[in-house]
């Protein structure tokens, strides 16, 4: 018997339109002779499953199956693809545990904690990883300029902690700007975060592991003429990925190590992308931890399975199969 999928995608957050293409990806990368393959949209209370067809049908949320005619079709795993609310910050995670249908990111705690930039960074800070200086706003909570200045610094950083692709951030080089970019964060999420910019090299590492094989990818370095990695830059290739990263061996290594001790500190599970400022004196700062990270063809992982010699297609069998 085949074993029937969902790939959830869709939010309620602008990173609809990623999580869209990322869905598109996971389906050309799983294996159809293996599993029965369903891609199921979410936004607010729309849930529907697409059929080979082009038609759309909606979702029973009682128990996540749907009704084809007569034939009812439940699902015997998810491979969440959402970016943001509700697939990355835990609530999904929460609904499947009581379903009881494994998934293929980490579990509530750790997709909660990663969610919230902050909360992430301060957490795995506790632990001797390095970040930078930041501040926390929530919604009604102000910061003046000077403050800004004082304490973190210019240029500096100001985004949503809460949410990715780089929506609603702006790096900020004087003061006039500081406040349009707070409230320009905060059209975008409840928390903002004020951050201090590091100078040096950007790098990410993808990581997974199973009940049979621990696997942390090549680290590649990310290089764009943009102010820094934002939407266009992500999305519509005003960026260069160099994998394997141009920097030395012993500093890839510790990367990889560091990628690994991060998966196990939050228990992750699944695929997650680390994101790093490499600073003067191969210094290694945490930027971000990502649970479920872009699946387009063009993203860092596929880049990175790639990089690694291995088959995506094996990749998310691995994965799938780990759950049963």
């Amino acid at each position: 018997m085949k074993r029937t999928i969902a790939i959830v995608c869709g939010g309620d957050t602008s990173e609809i339109v990623v999580s869209l293409r990322s869905a598109q990806g996971i389906y050309t990368f799983i294996d159809k002779e293996k599993y029965n393959l369903y891609i199921v949209e979410m936004e607010g209370l729309r849930w529907e499953v697409q059929l080979p067809d082009g038609t759309k049908l909606p979702v029973d949320r009682n128990d996540f199956s749907f009704t084809n005619g007569t034939e009812k079709v439940t699902f015997d795993f998810a491979y969440i693809t959402i970016h943001g609310t509700p697939g990355e910050d835990g609530r999904l995670q929460g609904y499947f545990d009581m379903l009881r249908i494994p998934y293929s990111c980490c579990g509530v705690l750790a997709a909660a904690i990663t969610y919230d930039k902050f909360t992430c960074n301060h957490y795995l800070a506790s632990f001797g990883i390095r970040i930078a200086e930041s501040l926390l706003l929530r919604q009604g909570q102000s910061v003046s300029d000077a403050d800004v200045i004082e304490k973190i610094g210019l240029p500096c950083f100001i985004k949503p902690s809460l949410g990715g692709s780089s929506f609603g951030t702006t790096k900020v080089k004087t003061p006039e700007q500081i406040q349009p970019a707070i409230l320009h964060a905060f059209s975008e999420a409840e928390e903002v975060l004020v951050e201090a910019f590091m100078q040096g090299t950007e790098i990410t590492c993808g990581c997974y592991k199973t009940k049979k094989n621990s696997v942390v990818f090549p680290v590649t370095e990310v290089v764009t003429a943009n102010e820094f990695f934002d939407y266009d830059a992500k999305y519509n290739g005003q960026v260069e990925e160099i994998t394997p990263a141009r920097i030395s061996d012993d500093l890839t290594k510790r990367v990889q190590t560091l990628t690994s001790a991060i998966y196990d500190i939050l228990s992750c599970s699944g695929i997650i992308r680390v994101d790093y400022i490499i600073t003067e004196g191969e210094k290694i700062n945490l930027l971000e931890v990502n649970t479920t990270p872009g699946m387009t063809a063009t993203s860092f992982i596929p880049q990175q399975v790639r990089a690694a010699g291995l088959d995506i297609k094996d990749v998310m069998t691995d994965i799938i199969e780990n759950k049963f």
